[in-house]
């Protein structure tokens, strides 16, 4: 078995080694894709960023992806630049580029830009947004069910650091996956200010209880599209679905749990704590909420 698995795991693929990336406008080998230290995203993290996956030549959900890229350039007052249509064009001519038509995985990053001095203030970002599109070869390989262990690190209030902004500031939740590895663990369990079950450190999360499905009540966690699309082939398949407060207890009492993520799309949990989940393996939930995604994206792209 092996040791440590990761909810973006992929196989290896030397295609990567050659991609071509989109930098403000143009479309350079990797090796030119560089930006400047005095770059507000390197400097800060100030910046917002999005995950896209590329099947059978169609970037699933992209409508509800740009919606949220744009919603959250609006929540920091960043002005991208682009009209949506030309940001997507970028996205299609980065692919067009790199020759991808499936298993592709894009992520879309655009911060502040350049500062005219090393400090904080918005205002010495003054040249316009960095924008960067990452494509890469991309095919899930995950060996195993994935290990949890709860962390200390809370997904935090919205007058702090609101947990639905898709921002570069990830620091939070790199700290909790460092914890999780400490204890064993593949990636750490968040729970919300109130000590309720919420997320992990890179996906949401759920589980099932005699049939039902499970999840945060999403007041602290990620507006994730592959979360509301579960949820909504829940409730369209008459597969009983709550949004709740629920705590430890409920969680290693579970029948199932499982993860889900633009990556991964469902990734099934084996152990929290310590404690076995179920039989350890996908449950029958989870697999059949599989199959329904899969009908889902099947369904985007024809």
């Amino acid at each position: 078995m092996q040791d440590h698995v990761t909810t973006h795991q992929a196989q290896e693929d030397s295609r990567n080694e050659d991609i071509l990336i989109y930098l403000n406008g143009r479309i350079v080998p990797k090796a030119q894709a560089v930006v400047s230290v005095y770059d507000s995203g390197f400097m800060l993290g100030d910046g917002i960023w999005e995950g896209l996956r590329l099947y059978d030549g169609t970037w699933a959900f992209l409508s509800d992806h740009f919606d949220r890229l744009f919603e959250a350039a609006k929540a920091i007052d960043l002005d991208i630049g682009m009209t949506r249509e030309a940001l997507i064009s970028g996205l299609l001519e980065t692919q067009k580029a790199n020759g991808m038509t499936t298993d592709a995985h894009a992520r879309l990053m655009i911060t502040r830009g350049p500062k005219t001095r090393p400090f904080q203030h918005p205002s010495l970002s003054q040249s316009g947004p960095t924008i960067a599109i990452i494509m890469e070869h991309s095919r899930p390989n995950m060996p195993r069910p994935i290990r949890l262990a709860t962390v200390p690190h809370l997904r935090g209030l919205p007058m702090t650091q609101d947990p639905k902004l898709n921002s570069h500031s990830k620091l939070n939740c790199i700290l909790a996956c460092i914890a999780a590895e400490k204890a064993g663990a593949d990636e750490g369990l968040m729970l919300d200010i109130n000590g309720f079950v919420n997320t992990t450190n890179a996906c949401n999360f759920f589980i099932v209880r005699k049939g039902e499905v499970w999840t945060s009540t999403g007041d602290y966690c990620m507006n994730g599209i592959t979360r509301q699309k579960v949820i909504d082939l829940c409730h369209a398949n008459d597969i009983p679905c709550f949004e709740r407060n629920y705590s430890l207890v409920d969680t290693y009492g579970a029948d199932e749990a499982f993860l889900t993520g633009t990556f991964g799309a469902q990734t099934p949990v084996a152990t929290i704590d310590g404690r076995q989940i179920g039989t350890g393996e996908m449950g029958p939930v989870t697999e059949k909420l599989r199959g329904l995604y899969k009908d889902l994206i099947a369904k985007e792209c024809a």
